[in-house]
């Protein structure tokens, strides 16, 4: 497996309770499954709250009248432009 090595610092207590529960020499490999983890768990948020805000989006426009109104005088428009081509 390749990778960075990096310096973290970790609280004393920290520490000493992450050894307790991995042991030594297994600390590098806990902590990059926790990230990873973690990682994800950022990555779906993120794209919740995208798509959140995009279907909030399609309902506001979905509920503007105004809007409405105008797409649909542009749909006759392209729709007749398209029978006069026939």
């Amino acid at each position: 497996m390749t990778g960075r090595q990096v310096n973290v610092y970790l609280q004393e207590k920290t520490y000493n309770a992450l050894f307790q529960l991995v042991g030594p020499r297994k600390i590098s490999h806990y902590i990059n499954q926790a990230l990873e983890e973690r990682l994800e768990q950022e990555k779906s948020k993120i794209q919740d709250e995208f798509q959140q805000k995009l279907i909030r989006g399609y309902q506001a426009m979905a509920e503007n009248k105004k809007l409405q109104k105008e797409l649909a005088i542009w749909d006759e428009t392209l729709t007749d432009g398209d029978k006069q081509d026939e």
